[in-house]
């Protein structure tokens, strides 16, 4: 599955590996206003959900309900955005971001809420081990 494939250079600029998925690279969007992860599914070629086959879809929806558990173990979510927009990137990615009333760009999108603020390096560190064991027990 993996031949061929390659991370776009913007999502691997903006984000740090997390864990690899049966069929996606789950990664941690490099925000810390928002807990934000992007599924990228490692099929050389894929920009729309269409482009996945049948097994492919269901897996991939798979891997979206486990980050978002992951996402919730973390603390308090008043709503989880999910969404594949790939208007920058056209490399398929889809985001989960906890969203929490009064957060950044609360009740507006993510995107373009203003410039992005990096995790101070043990925070980033400590955060990736928490949805690490978010995903190994997604019902803590």
């Amino acid at each position: 599955m993996a031949g061929g494939f390659c991370l776009d250079p913007r999502l691997a600029g903006d984000s740090v590996l997390v864990a690899d998925g049966p069929l996606s690279q789950l990664r941690l969007m490099d925000d810390a206003r928002f807990p934000w992860l992007v599924l990228v599914p490692r099929l050389p070629g894929a920009e729309e959900w269409l482009d996945l086959d049948g097994d492919a879809q269901r897996l991939l929806l798979a891997e979206i309900n486990l980050a978002g558990r992951a996402l919730r173990s973390l603390g308090p979510v008043h709503k989880l955005n999910i969404g594949a927009l790939g208007n920058i990137v056209r490399q398929l990615h889809v985001h989960v971001v906890s969203r929490r009333e009064g957060d950044a760009a609360w009740p507006g999108p993510v995107w373009g809420s203003g410039p992005r603020q990096p995790y101070a390096d043990a925070a980033r560190v400590a955060l990736v081990s928490s949805l690490r064991k978010g995903l190994e027990d997604p019902g803590r």
